[in-house]
């Protein structure tokens, strides 16, 4: 039986997650909750995390090498995009490495760190709101949008976790190249799509061209080279 820490409000599921992962929580634990004060996003920046949505973090155990954590974040992202399309019935796609789409709005984002031994597997699910702050709203959709039904957290959940233990399980059981072929098929931005990359040295634009067998995106910038991006915001480019 997976323990559920559930919260009406928190400052963060991760936090709370890393807590119980130093006290030796059982893999499978989740800190689940309806609104989080200080949620995070990726690369350090917020997360809105207003009520209607679920907001959760996975301690997981699994048998990786932290260098694999760009991969551990494409298999999260697998696991949240099946359990969708399964449970909700929303078609979605994938951008690499840590967003959740439907047509090119962010219906769900996803945070992985290690933390005392365990990768805590944080994610941001827009479920039941339909309005966002100004400098959101032309980028966020959520379940009740796309779907015209509203959807219980605490039914969504339990399909959400499941689906990330079985992803995780097909890392650690068929290996890294398993998940990169399933990611590749899942996302329209792995291959063939015009993107913008804003990287730490600038912007850099081209066309993707595939993961490495590290979980990286390639990008082949227009006068043939080839740019490893490690860390950045993936948008679309004309």
């Amino acid at each position: 039986m997976r323990t559920v820490e559930w919260h009406d409000t928190i400052d963060t599921t991760m936090r709370r997650a890393a807590e119980l992962a130093r006290a030796g929580c059982p893999a499978g634990t989740v800190v689940a909750a309806r609104r989080q004060t200080a949620g995070l996003g990726r690369l350090g920046r917020a997360w809105d995390s207003r009520p209607g949505g679920l907001y959760f973090t996975m301690v997981l155990r699994p048998r990786l090498d932290p260098a694999q954590l760009p991969v551990a974040t494409l298999a999260l992202g697998l696991g949240v995009a099946d359990a969708l399309q399964t449970f909700a019935g929303v078609a979605v796609d994938l951008r690499w490495p840590n967003d959740v789409l439907v047509k090119d709005r962010k219906l769900a984002g996803i945070l992985a760190q290690w933390q005392e031994g365990a990768l805590l597997a944080g994610v941001g699910l827009n479920v039941n709101q339909r309005d966002w702050p100004p400098e959101l709203a032309p980028a966020a959709t959520s379940l009740v949008l796309e779907t015209g039904v509203e959807h219980n957290p605490e039914i969504l959940l339990p399909a959400l976790a499941g689906s990330i233990g079985t992803h995780m399980e097909i890392l650690e059981t068929s290996g890294v190249e398993a998940i990169l072929r399933l990611f590749e098929n899942a996302s329209s931005y792995a291959a063939g799509r015009r993107v913008a990359v804003d990287m730490p040295g600038g912007t850099v634009a081209g066309v993707t061209d595939g993961l490495t067998p590290e979980g990286l995106l390639r990008v082949r910038r227009d006068d043939g080279s080839t740019v490893i991006v490690t860390a950045g915001g993936v948008r679309p480019a004309g």
